[in-house]
């Protein structure tokens, strides 16, 4: 399992009040009541709450003569106006035809709002009687917005067959934005693999929460995942099982491309980690030669970790990791390569700072940022670096001190944004290391003071990492990641000043008939007052 360390073991009510007023809810710390029959959701009833919610106005409903408007001349509008039809089509019954032509009708997605604060990311949703716009600067921002579009309409908006209806979005505007560029989850198919459709599916589900960076941890003791045409070996022997046995398995380079254009078409970038110098014994027991002594070891079925090293001294390594990077960089179109470097415990630290000395201008050379977990702040982060930060205390020195000298950090810590921690001591999943976590304490933390000393423009952004030592199927994901993930993603969105447990839990029982239409299958934590 993930065996840190075991040593390493709200908020801001009053910025709050004003959205949850603005938003609709009519108390804090407990579930909105539901709307009347066919009344529209409130408009700041969504997660991540949006920046900025101005409520009023009639409603606009979504009928039988609606049309979805785009920009003419944008491939990228229409792919999105095709996105929010097939999404509404099957449960409203409705054509939704998608057409470049002008109009003041219907559901209108534009490019050009012309407002430097929404960025790249942000938007405007306008609702009135005559029609519901999404505005934003860039294509990015449009599909966030159409994704608050369709938190905003009634859950069964998400189910594959005809549903009643009606169809209103609340009128009233919402201006929104990004607290933090990246906004990752991770997903580990090491421990156990999971195939392209599942990937596909939990992008999905990241996609709703306006998560823009799928991180896949694609090597590991238990498993290599994906093909490296120059050391095959790496996928056919590497690949070949699992924690606990069972047959494992890798994407070829056509399965790694389809999950980025699947990504890519969702507006998240894939961040590729290839783990080093440790978590490698698939590496090492699929090429002897990258092993000091010459002997490849045997193939490793278990969940202890720290035991395994790449060979520091040996220049073939570095031939190796020359090539791996060049083939997965080369496949990667985001900016980030994620080269591990966690738990190295069987490489001494002294090689440890020469590896990273020697693999860091490595990845740069192929045009990618160094991402790494922490440990690299105990060596010397090249400029430009990312350390992925996972302790539980927030007290590391060597991580404040790297931030100060210009290293950025995207958090993640065990103990608030692991998704695979148990709930708590009943959880049939997951492990217990980092302690027990249920949702409100997934959500008790702030990336911006979470380090003693780090100034808060260090911080680039939160990821949630799940690994999978107990967790072989979607299910089992959907399980441990819902309702956790959508808190962490409203940490990495919404505004410091909305981030209140108490509001927060309103709006997240307002999605459990959504995770029920959409087929997720989440753990009904006590905390929540569920509808």
């Amino acid at each position: 399992m993930r065996q840190r360390r075991q040593h390493r073991t709200l908020a801001r009510l009053l910025g709050s009040l004003v959205l949850v007023a603005a938003a609709g809810l009519t108390s804090i710390g407990a579930s909105a009541p539901p709307s009347a029959a066919g009344a529209p959701r409130p408009l700041g009833q969504i997660v991540p709450a949006p920046a900025s919610v101005t409520a009023g106005g009639s409603a606009y409903t979504i009928g039988s003569a609606t049309v979805i408007r785009v920009a003419a001349g944008s491939p990228e509008t229409q792919r999105i106006g095709d996105y929010l039809a097939a999404v509404l089509r099957p449960s409203t019954g409705y054509a939704l035809p998608v057409t470049g032509g002008a109009g003041a009708d219907g559901i209108r997605l534009l490019l050009g709002a012309g407002d430097k604060a929404l960025g790249d990311e942000g938007y405007r949703l306008t609702s009135g009687n005559g029609a519901v716009t999404v505005t934003a600067n860039q294509p990015a921002g449009l599909f966030h917005g159409v994704q608050t579009l369709r938190q905003l309409l009634p859950a069964a908006v998400e189910k594959k067959g005809k549903q009643p209806g009606p169809w209103k979005i609340a009128g009233g505007t919402i201006t929104d934005w990004p607290r933090y560029a990246y906004r990752g989850a991770m997903l580990d198919v090491s421990r156990h693999f999971f195939g392209v459709d599942q990937v596909k599916r939990y992008i999905d589900q990241l996609a709703l929460y306006k998560i823009n960076t799928l991180h896949l941890h694609l090597s590991d003791d238990q498993g290599w995942r994906i093909a490296v045409d120059s050391w095959p070996r790496l996928a056919a022997y590497g690949g070949q099982t699992q924690v606990g046995g069972g047959k494992g398995g890798s994407y070829t380079k056509a399965d790694y491309q389809a999950i980025i254009a699947y990504a890519s078409a969702h507006y998240l970038r894939v961040v590729p980690e290839i783990d080093t110098p440790g978590h490698t014994n698939a590496a090492l027991a699929s090429y002897a030669e990258l092993n000091c002594n010459g002997v490849a070891p045997p193939l490793y079925t278990g969940t202890n970790v720290g035991f395994s090293s790449l060979c520091v001294a040996k220049p073939v390594t570095y031939k190796f990791l020359d090539d791996v990077v060049r083939e997965i960089a080369a496949m990667t179109p985001g900016p980030y390569l994620h080269i591990g470097g966690d738990e190295a415990h069987s490489t001494p630290h002294s090689d440890y700072v020469a590896f990273m000395d020697k693999v860091q201008p490595i990845v740069q050379k192929y045009g990618k940022t160094v991402m790494a977990w922490h440990e690299i702040t105990g060596a010397t982060p090249v400029r430009g670096a990312i350390a992925q930060y996972w302790g539980t205390l927030g007290n590391e020195a060597q991580v404040a001190a790297a931030a100060k000298a210009g290293t950025k950090l995207v958090m993640s810590p065990a103990n608030h944004a692991y998704l695979d921690m148990k709930y708590d001591a009943k959880s049939p999943l997951g492990t217990s290391w980092a302690g027990y976590v249920d949702v409100d304490k997934s959500y008790a933390w702030d990336p911006a003071t979470f380090v003693k000393g780090v100034p808060a423009g260090a911080v680039l952004g939160v990821e949630a990492p799940i690994w999978s030592e107990t967790l072989t199927n979607s299910s089992q994901i959907e399980y441990m990641a819902f309702p956790r993930l959508p808190g962490i993603a409203e940490i990495g969105w919404s505004p410091a000043s909305t981030h209140d447990w108490a509001s927060y839990k309103a709006r997240l029982a307002q999605q459990g008939p959504r995770f029920t239409a959409l087929g997720i299958n989440y753990y009904r934590s006590p905390v929540v007052p569920w509808v």
